[in-house]
């Protein structure tokens, strides 16, 4: 039995629509590999509908999920766990060497800021982990979400070691106003000030989901040189637009955060708030979370996957920043080549 079903529409959605536009090969910045005791869940100071798509993603899941997505492409991925309080960190970082191991994609270490800097240290020199994904959780629960800075999970002890090794950071930024926080963008430049080294990641646009998330947040950004930013679980073509005008498509990576992009769904902006469109009955009882909404199949019958959703959105930004098929290769796996060295 399939992992998931590809319906017709997926089908010609991708000849149609994808095919010729993504290249032969496709690097995934941004995966979660992960058994059912440790994965995301509703306590994680973020939204809770990730954790209706997939209560596990072993090796096989991801490459099989490659496979019925993206026929006829080359794809690799940088992998690492899937962050949820209480959880054992070293027993999921065992689970991402023996997932690394099985398909030879490269890894980052999940980290919890308590740990020793020579934790940290040894896992990138020693165990092959290409550098840490950091995650807004683990932070002290003391600390409302409203006054959460990136230096709560992040400490400036584990940058220093990562700068020291010229090593990847992924940050899931928090805070409820996203990209466009004044102290986000703050702890932003002086990351990129005081840790010239660290190859960082801002996923997700900086959770920048709709076009009232990113304010001033590019004019702050446009004098950076170093960080980088993934357009993973993004479907907001308008944000990805303005993003590849203010840094470039050099400092852009194809990301797509599954499993959770399995979903089957359409994304909508609701008055600065996103709103996943899911077929009804598809995902259990939603009606208690502000970022679901289910609709009959009648009414959106080409209903496809939050993958797909991402990619055409991405298509029409790139098309409209003017990027170069070699631009495009350049998001889609170069960067990433380039950023792991591989």
């Amino acid at each position: 039995m399939a992992l998931f079903e590809i319906r017709d529409c997926d089908a010609r959605i991708y000849r149609e629509r994808l095919a010729d536009f993504l290249p032969e090969k496709l690097y995934d910045i941004h995966t979660h590999v992960y058994m059912p005791d440790a994965h995301i869940t509703a306590d994680c100071r973020t939204a809770s509908w990730p954790a209706r798509v997939a209560d596990r993603n072993p090796p096989e899941h991801l490459t099989e999920t490659y496979r019925l997505l993206f026929p006829g492409r080359d794809c690799r991925a940088l992998i690492f766990g899937s962050p949820a309080p209480g959880m054992d960190v070293d027993a999921a970082n065992r689970f991402i060497d023996a997932a690394a191991e099985a398909t030879g994609f490269a890894k980052l270490y999940l980290t919890h800021p308590s740990m020793s800097p020579d934790a940290l240290r040894d896992a990138v020199k020693h165990r092959g982990y290409r550098g840490i994904k950091v995650y807004l959780c683990f932070a002290d629960p003391a600390i409302p979400d409203a006054s959460l800075r990136i230096f709560d999970f992040l400490t400036r002890e584990h940058l220093a070691v990562m700068d020291e090794l010229g090593a990847v950071v992924m940050l899931h930024i928090a805070r409820p106003q996203r990209l466009r926080d004044p102290q986000n963008l703050a702890d932003l430049l002086e990351i990129e000030r005081d840790f010239p080294h660290v190859r960082l990641i801002v996923a997700h646009i900086g959770r920048a989901y709709c076009e009232s998330d990113v304010g001033d947040a590019m004019e702050v950004l446009a004098g950076t040189r170093q960080m980088r930013f993934d357009f993973s679980a993004n479907t907001n073509g308008q944000v990805m637009e303005r993003l590849l005008r203010t840094v470039g498509p050099s400092r852009v990576l194809f990301g797509s955060d599954l499993p959770i992009t399995r979903m089957r769904m359409r994304r909508i902006d609701e008055q600065g708030r996103y709103v996943n469109l899911v077929q009804r009955g598809m995902y259990g009882d939603v009606s208690d979370d502000p970022h679901m909404r289910e609709v009959d199949a009648a009414d959106d019958p080409e209903m496809t996957f939050f993958m797909y959703e991402e990619l055409l959105a991405f298509r029409g930004a790139a098309e409209r920043a003017g990027l170069s098929r070699e631009d495009v290769r350049r998001v889609f796996y170069r960067n990433a080549e380039e950023l792991l060295d591989l």
